[in-house]
């Protein structure tokens, strides 16, 4: 039996645990505010919930980074990735990624025989988050043996501990100029043209939100590539954001957000499917490219993604194995 002032100061401490996060909050912003003692927890588990889509993700990105710091001493070499020796390590990191994708959403990625040898940019729709992408460079790594440069934001070369990965993966996040130099020594460059705000706004019935952006397309033709069409199918049912909302919108509209709060994590199946390509066009516009690609990417998403998305059966799909793969 537990006798009463055990239980009194197991329940202190309790109380204490649940009230560091406030403290620490307090001491940064310099507030001197006396918070209800249940505010601690209820924050920890706000956080918990609002991380979790990425979690897991983060977790395996990171172990990756500790594997490449590890082969990286082991070989003793430098940041020169054109060295030989690194190809071992993205190998390495590729098979790490392409098994977390078959584990957890039962990844599969169709018509990569559709990439064409030489250059080209691949332009591909922006889920709640990429990591369908990331599945398909490395999935292209272990198949074709091409690396696929790929457009970042610059806010994700500043999240700690994932350097090492996103420079050995060929993440970049320079200009115009940067990206057709990349393409005219023949390689492949992966852009996602609606960007955060894609990412961060459409929803279940998968809208293409690219706004006026047509510089992938002046890009492409200034490289003079193909470009290629990329779909994941369910990307929204695993992960879904709350950009819909009136009051997410409004705070939007008034300070441009850097993030949205999203949710989900969930196992659904993830399939990519690759169009054909769109070939390079000297008498055609970058107004007409970006619409032409627009197109190819929409008719890919009708013919394999059933709309309104829904996650149940997204999840069902991951046993259903009379999928079509065309």
């Amino acid at each position: 039996m537990i006798s009463k002032s055990e239980s009194y100061t197991s329940g202190q401490e309790s109380v204490i645990n649940s009230t560091w996060l406030i403290y620490v909050l307090k001491e940064w912003i310099g507030l001197d505010y006396h918070y209800p003692n249940y505010m601690g927890s209820f924050l920890c588990v706000s956080l918990t919930i609002f991380f979790f889509p990425y979690l897991l993700w983060f977790i395996v990105c990171i172990f990756c980074n500790i594997c490449l710091h590890i082969y990286k001493r082991k070989n003793g070499l430098d940041d020169d990735f054109s060295n030989k020796l690194w190809d071992n390590g993205r190998l390495m990191v590729s098979r790490i990624i392409s098994m977390y994708g078959k584990l957890w959403h039962g990844y599969e990625v169709h018509g990569i025989e559709k990439i064409p040898e030489g250059p080209g940019l691949i332009v591909y729709y922006h889920g709640a988050t990429s990591v369908d992408y990331h599945f398909f460079v490395c999935n292209l790594y272990i198949q074709k043996g091409r690396v696929s440069y790929s457009v970042v934001e610059r806010l994700l070369y500043m999240i700690p501990g994932l350097q090492l990965y996103l420079k050995l993966l060929t993440a970049v996040n320079g200009g115009r100029e940067q990206c057709v130099e990349i393409l005219k020594k023949g390689n492949l460059l992966g852009v996602a043209p609606g960007g955060a705000r894609e990412s961060f706004f459409s929803d279940e019935n998968y809208g293409v939100l690219w706004g006026n952006r047509k510089g992938f397309a002046q890009v492409a033709i200034d490289a003079k590539v193909p470009i290629i069409p990329l779909f994941t199918q369910n990307i929204r049912e695993g992960y879904r954001t709350l950009g819909k909302t009136w009051f997410i919108r409004w705070l939007d509209e008034r300070f441009r957000l850097p993030f949205v709060p999203q949710y989900g994590g969930f196992p659904v199946k993830l399939r990519t499917y690759i169009g054909d390509p769109i070939p390079y066009d000297p008498n055609i516009t970058a107004t007409e490219l970006v619409e032409k690609t627009k197109i190819a990417i929409e008719a890919l998403r009708d013919r394999h993604q059933k709309l309104p998305g829904n996650i149940l059966r997204a999840l069902l799909e991951r046993f259903d194995k009379h999928q079509k793969d065309d």
